[in-house]
């Protein structure tokens, strides 16, 4: 089975979710607590209002399968939104605000991954171009625990893949356990996997390991580092 086919299977995700991606939507807003959304509140549990401190972010996508192994590295610097990518033998580094036809296809890696990561962050990055719904009680789709489940639908035009919807699956302390994902809004998911592994880097919460149900394949993030201001 060939590494890409294998990446493709966890890319379906990509990328809906970065439509309004630009160095402007990752500003930081400020709300009152009692003002603040669940997509806020996802958000801030994950640790975005450390967010605005970060100078450098740097992780590794791995996706295994079998014996077959792919990873690729990131290194980003959202002040200045240059990103270095490590694939391989090839090293490429790129503004994400003057991109080539080689950067440009880079970027869809770096988004793919980068959502994988950071997708609570995203629900504030793209605030602007998708619509939510909040379920209170909800059955999470790999666990079959009781979940609240939040859905969010992106906007018909615009970005890779438009009209995609994910739930995201969480309890009261609003953590992603669990999400789903269903292009064009279909009723039935294409993808589910689990959050699960995070660990807290310079305040930001980080789920390292993604599980599918069905086995057989693993997605998983290494040499996770945050430098701060």
């Amino acid at each position: 089975m060939k590494t890409s086919y294998i990446v493709g299977l966890f890319a379906l995700l990509l990328i809906s979710a970065c439509k309004t991606d630009s160095k402007k939507s990752e500003e930081t807003t400020e709300t009152t607590e009692a003002e603040k959304t669940v997509p806020e509140r996802i958000a801030e549990a994950h640790g975005f209002e450390n967010w605005k401190d970060v100078e450098k972010i740097t992780f590794t996508f791995n996706v295994d399968r079998d014996s077959m192994h792919f990873e690729r590295k990131w290194d980003w610097r959202p002040k200045t939104n240059m990103v270095t990518s490590i694939s391989g033998a090839d090293t490429l580094t790129y503004d994400r605000a003057d991109m080539d036809s080689i950067a440009l296809k880079t970027n869809g890696g770096f988004i793919n991954d980068r959502y994988w990561l950071m997708a609570p962050f995203n629900l504030m990055w793209d605030a602007n171009n998708y619509t939510y719904e909040h379920t209170v009680e909800a059955t999470a789709p790999i666990s079959e625990e009781p979940m609240q489940k939040l859905t969010i639908v992106y906007a018909n035009e615009g970005g890779y893949t438009p009209g995609d919807a994910y739930d995201f699956y969480f309890k009261d302390d609003y953590i992603v356990r669990e999400w789903a994902y269903r292009k064009s809004n279909q009723e039935e998911p294409n993808l589910v996997s689990t959050w699960e592994d995070y660990v807290n880097v310079e305040g930001l919460q980080l789920a390292k390991q993604h599980n599918r149900p069905d086995g057989g394949m693993s997605l998983y993030f290494t040499g996770l580092s945050v430098n701060k201001e």
